[in-house]
């Protein structure tokens, strides 16, 4: 055990800035800013940053996915986030967060974060704090504070246990410089900063520092440099949530007990007896403005907050600074964050008394995610995290989960070329122009309508309760798989038991359950058919013949052939065949024919050999037509009547969907629901 815990100690040592504990003089902190001018950075300038230090990347669209939502480096991928949605609003959040650096505007707003309940604000909101603690603690992101030494030698009623006072607004050091002489260090700074802002601090002290400046000025005959050498240490600052430096989560509390010192501070009762009310040595400055100072001020449900409460923050926007009572204005440098959902925000954007706040803020909407494949995700993050029973997913079980989630939260399109579900594949990739579906249109459409799509429909925690009771009613039955089965039965039986799904929309939500039971009936068909039929060498065989003679047809060339080796024109027939198993059109095929062929070239570019399978669309089609080619050889009687049933061949089957991710319990199942589907429809045909 002593092992362990030294081990541990050392861990915990390494973990801890190693000037964590230093105290450093005034002159050193100046150097300091000379060899690296971001120190001096304010909140905005520091979060910015934090965004690109942890990395990024960029998709086709511009969107800009940061490696801290999107692969959680610090957690191991245990808080990542899903969804094209999501990223796009982190993108614009950041986006504001950058602006505000450079002085544009956004540093004197509330960057307001919307969405319904579960649709990711807080969890986003919780990650960016949590990021922000880690990135103070590297080199590249700290910052210093000062503290007030010797006090007791110069002012003769200085409480002795008030020998050595921090900074109560953890201030940056810069802000003890007199603003003449802190302009010009500053202009200094910015001639050797790197970087797309420019440093400002304008800032004056808080009311009990600028006392002990006034006394210790006095003292020494306004000697600032025997102040600052004298009474001043410079220490590191690192932000901490749990500790209230640099970092405060602000909760509404019941309306009638809502009290403004809770946001800007209040008399600090034990050292009435000792200084007096009216000296700056009595403030408690222990309000949440003050302890999100040089960081960040995150309000959770901040409009549900009565109007009158939340006038302070007019001040702490536009001119950035707090009036406690009977105390003079506060600076404050914090990027302040809310959260609030659609009827908070409804109501207070419909009071015109509230005008003002309303123009404080910058909107960034957090809708659900509209793509299934990635709300699925989100779902599998759930498992992952938790301590999941020795249980069976079964293929599509979470993707029909996300794709229900979905299909309540788009609206129906407003033409007839695509239906709700096709909408939703749309969304999640599946479709695209050559199909006449364009999902960047049909985005574009929904927009138009007002209200955008995904601020409304199940959250993802209904589901993903439903998936968790799911699993737990699969075990009290003995069965160690969970199927989309089961989980449709849990969505049916309780979506109009939830409290946050309004009941005139419990009928509407139960006729898109009977749309992913069907998507899920032709899922469960495709994959029985594969078990019967499916030959990956062949697919192989039938794919790369395939593009030989697409290629020849583009190129308008001959192909050989693969039996007399003599050149042939390409074999139309062929290719249709293979084409009209996805249903390409006639006047199609040369869309299809290219999009295949451009998509061959690329992962030539990339050394990527071809591979069927890696694209969606075409091993669909090669397993359609090699279904075709070898359906006349199955005894479908066997999967109608038990009786005809061979066991030899069924446990090829049941083996055939394993290789497909099922369990054996689940293959047999899933053999049970859709093998008699897909016999009769044969047979009858």
């Amino acid at each position: 055990m002593t092992e362990t815990l030294e081990r541990l100690s050392d861990q915990y040592k390494a973990s801890v800035p190693s000037d964590l504990r230093d105290a450093r003089g005034f002159d050193w902190y100046l150097e300091t800013l000379y060899d690296d001018p971001k120190v001096a950075r304010n909140a905005h300038q520091r979060l910015a940053d934090m965004f690109d230090f942890y990395g990024s990347t960029t998709d086709d669209d511009g969107v800009v996915e940061y490696e801290l939502a999107s692969e959680d480096p610090l957690g191991e991928g245990a808080n990542t986030f899903f969804g094209r949605e999501v990223h796009e609003s982190i993108h614009e959040f950041v986006n504001k967060v950058k602006s505000g650096s450079r002085g544009l505007g956004p540093e004197k707003r509330i960057i307001l974060l919307l969405g319904p309940v579960g649709s990711g604000k807080s969890d986003v909101d919780r990650q960016i704090r949590r990021y922000y603690e880690d990135y103070t603690a590297q080199e590249e992101g700290r910052l210093y504070t000062f503290r007030w030494t010797n006090l007791c030698s110069v002012i003769d009623d200085q409480d002795p246990n008030d020998d050595t006072v921090t900074s109560p607004m953890h201030q940056d050091p810069l802000v003890l410089l007199p603003q003449e002489q802190r302009k010009e260090v500053i202009a200094e700074l910015n001639e050797r900063l790197d970087a797309p802002y420019t440093l400002r601090n304008e800032q004056s002290l808080d009311p009990e520092s600028e006392f002990y400046m006034d006394e210790l000025l006095a003292h020494y005959d306004d000697d600032l440099k025997s102040v600052l050498t004298n009474h001043v240490e410079v220490v590191r600052l690192v932000a901490s949530e749990n500790r209230r430096d640099c970092i405060e989560t602000f909760e509404p509390k019941d309306k009638k007990n809502q009290d403004e010192t809770e946001l800007t501070g209040d008399v600090n009762y034990s050292k009435l007896a000792v200084y007096g009310e009216s000296d700056p040595r009595a403030f408690d400055f222990a309000g949440a403005f003050c302890n999100a100072n040089r960081g960040i001020f995150s309000g959770e449900e901040l409009l549900k907050l009565q109007r009158e409460f939340l006038y302070d923050f007019l001040h702490a926007t536009q001119e950035q600074t707090i009036k406690p009572k009977n105390n003079p204005r506060i600076d404050i440098d914090q990027v302040i964050v809310g959260r609030t959902n659609m009827p908070e925000y409804r109501d207070k954007r419909a009071d015109e008394k509230m005008e003002a706040f309303n123009d404080r803020t910058k909107r960034v909407d957090f809708p659900y995610v509209l793509e299934y494949e990635e709300e699925a995700n989100i779902y599998e993050k759930l498992l992952q995290n938790a301590d999941v029973p020795d249980i069976h997913v079964e293929p599509h079980t979470l993707t029909m989960a996300g794709l229900f989630g979905v299909l309540t939260r788009i609206r129906d399109p407003d033409n007839d070329t695509v239906d709700l579900l096709e909408k939703a594949k749309a969304y999640n990739g599946e479709l695209d122009e050559t199909e006449d579906v364009d999902a960047e249109k049909l985005r574009e459409e929904a927009e138009e309508t007002g209200e955008r799509e995904g601020m409304a429909g199940v959250s993802p925690r209904f589901v993903g309760d439903e998936i968790a009771a799911a699993i737990m009613q699969s075990m009290d039955r003995d069965r160690e798989f969970l199927s989309p089965l089961t989980v449709f039965n849990r969505l049916e039986d309780h979506v109009g038991q939830h409290g946050s799904i309004a009941e005139e929309d419990v009928e509407e939500y139960r006729r898109h359950l009977e749309l992913v039971r069907e998507e899920y009936r032709e899922r469960a068909i495709e994959d029985v058919r594969h078990a019967l039929a499916y030959d990956l060498d062949e697919i192989q065989r039938q794919g790369e013949k395939y593009m030989d003679h697409v290629m020849a047809y583009i190129d308008d060339d001959t192909v050989a052939d693969t039996l007399t080796g003599r050149e042939q024109e390409p074999d139309e027939t062929f290719l249709r065949a293979i084409e009209e198993q996805l249903g390409v059109p006639e006047d199609r095929k040369d869309d299809f024919r290219q999009e295949v062929s451009n998509w061959v070239s690329r992962r030539a570019r990339e050394g990527e050999p071809f591979d069927p399978q890696d694209n969606d669309r075409l091993r669909r089609a090669l397993e359609r037509k090699l279904w075709e080619d070898k359906k006349h050889n199955i005894n479908f009687s066997a999967l109608v009547s038990n009786a005809e049933f061979d066991e030899d061949e069924g446990n090829d089957w049941v083996t055939a969907l394993v290789e497909r991710g099922y369990s054996e319990e689940g293959a047999r199942e899933v053999l049970e629901f859709a093998g008699a589907e897909v016999a009769k429809a044969e047979l009858e045909s």
